[in-house]
């Protein structure tokens, strides 16, 4: 009886998120160890089907660098990183699009599917969704200035258009999307997930941002997790050196986010099973929740 009552314990908890979010835009960034991990793949989709079940409007954009990296060493392809960035030539592109949009894409939505969801796999291509724009990045040089690097098909979002989402939501599906834009030439960029998710998230007028990391979250200098905090307050944990290093990327789309429209994003622990409804759904959840005020 102890586990019975538990379980209802937790359900009786879940109501009123349920009741609060019902309807709501939930934008979810999947990548990290939740994406290899067979338990935690099977996990995360039942996760995804539960929101919609009780009438979220989940969105998943992920990512998949270890399955391209892993790919590309099959091909006897070397892969480049600059800045953590993965340096991209047409030949990586071409590898980039048949991973991201292809398997990777095609196996959430299956794993989706098969635990009782009806999802459809989109890459930014897909009615022109993700207009993209070339970047380079900037690497210290012995010359005064920082020396630009051609970064070759990797690039940011110029502009979203959500008419293919919002047909699918409507329609009662479950949108996966994969961070692929297209340039004003035709060509295909690589774009980092997160930033993906997070200009989706504002563009949708999501009620929520969840970035599934390897961390459990934000912590303090004493490795304590940190929740509750406002752009103010992350400002002054960035300033006073906590916030740093590979990090800061992330902070910076929650933040842009937030002050985009989205109501809170979460920072999670994708390696914690079940982590999406334990943050969702439970007063303590499970990771960094931040809010504009």
């Amino acid at each position: 009886m102890t586990d019975a009552h538990q379980t209802a314990h937790v359900l009786s908890e879940a109501l009123p998120y349920i009741q609060k979010f019902s309807g709501k835009t939930i934008v979810v960034k999947y990548g990290g160890n939740a994406m290899v991990d067979e338990e935690l793949k099977s996990g995360f989709a039942r996760d995804i089907v539960l929101l919609k079940q009780v009438g979220l409007n989940p969105v998943v954009v992920h990512g998949g660098g270890p399955q391209i990296g892993s790919h590309l060493s099959k091909l006897g392809i070397e892969s480049k990183f600059i800045n953590g960035i993965r340096v991209t030539d047409s030949e990586t592109m071409d590898v980039v699009e048949m991973v991201l949009g292809g398997s990777v894409n095609k196996e959430i939505v299956t794993l989706i599917n098969h635990h009782g969801g009806s999802a459809v796999g989109l890459t930014g291509k897909d009615g022109d969704m993700i207009r993209a724009r070339k970047i380079s990045t900037a690497v210290d040089s012995q010359e005064i200035a920082p020396e630009l690097i051609d970064m070759g098909h990797v690039g940011e979002v110029e502009r979203i258009d959500s008419g293919v989402v919002d047909m699918l939501i409507q329609g009662d599906f479950i949108p996966v999307i994969a961070p692929i834009g297209v340039g004003e030439d035709g060509s295909s960029y690589n774009i980092n997930a997160d930033l993906v998710a997070g200009e989706i998230a504002e563009v949708l007028g999501a009620e929520k941002l969840l970035l599934l990391t390897n961390t459990s979250g934000l912590l303090d200098k004493n490795e304590k997790l940190l929740t509750g905090l406002s752009i103010a307050h992350v400002n002054e944990l960035i300033s006073d050196g906590t916030i740093y290093g590979g990090m800061l990327p992330k902070i910076q789309c929650a933040m842009d986010a937030l002050q985009g429209g989205v109501n809170s994003v979460h920072i999670i622990d994708g390696r914690v099973p079940h982590a999406v409804l334990l943050e969702l759904m439970t007063d303590k959840g499970v990771g960094t929740l931040l809010v504009r005020g």
